[in-house]
């Protein structure tokens, strides 16, 4: 008999464990930045290893599927608070980085149930499937992307060394900003797959409505 004890699969252990870690981070981000860091970089990596139990284990789930976008989400958008804070003046692109990440996969996930695939990984946008079916592509970008934010995040804390009158944290900030950006550009084609997707879904449903009035 399968196992269907879903709360307890593999890749949603691993999840549960990414969640205390990031809370622990948000606890003492606002005093302990090294140890801050090393607890969110340690929630963020393992999000490699659910998807790896997941195919290992044949444990796949859908509320493995929203644990994991959930726990990304809050992540980002808790980290974003933080830079709010540490950079006030650059407020407002934080807040829409947050915005449009939190948006956009919301609207994904709801246009996956909508349309009743297997898994949000799967769809005919060139660009997205290429995302999520290249996973040293899905993995560096995801990677960067969260490198970037916590490098934002130290250089308020460790300018680091100035080298022709730069401080060596904003070099990194700054190359690993376009990864940032693009990663932002991936989910804004995210919500407008997924708005396309579920306006289709609303024609169809309208049609289909009719056609039964008309009959």
């Amino acid at each position: 008999m399968p196992d269907t004890n879903v709360f307890l699969f593999y890749p949603n252990l691993i999840g549960y464990a990414r969640i205390v870690l990031a809370i622990w981070a948000f606890w003492v981000m606002n005093h302990a930045p090294l140890q801050a860091v090393f607890l969110y970089g340690l929630s963020a990596a393992l999000d490699a290893f659910d998807g790896w139990a997941a195919r290992t284990y044949n444990q796949s789930s859908r509320f493995g599927a929203m644990l994991d976008q959930l726990t990304d989400r809050c992540a980002l958008l808790a980290i974003n608070m933080s830079l709010c804070v540490f950079y006030p003046s650059s407020a407002f692109w934080f807040q829409m980085s947050a915005v449009i990440d939190i948006a956009s996969h919301w609207l994904h996930l709801h246009a996956t149930d909508l349309t009743r695939k297997a898994s949000h990984k799967q769809s005919s946008n060139p660009i997205l499937h290429l995302y999520y079916t290249d996973r040293l592509f899905l993995g560096f970008m995801c990677g960067a992307n969260e490198a970037f934010y916590m490098l934002m995040y130290l250089r308020a804390w460790y300018p680091g060394p100035s080298i022709l009158g730069v401080h060596l944290m904003s070099i990194f900030c700054v190359l690993a900003f376009p990864f940032a950006f693009v990663k932002a550009g991936i989910s804004l084609i995210h919500l407008a797959t997924a708005a396309q997707t579920v306006v289709d879904h609303d024609v169809a449903t309208i049609l289909g409505q009719s056609q039964v009035k008309s009959n």
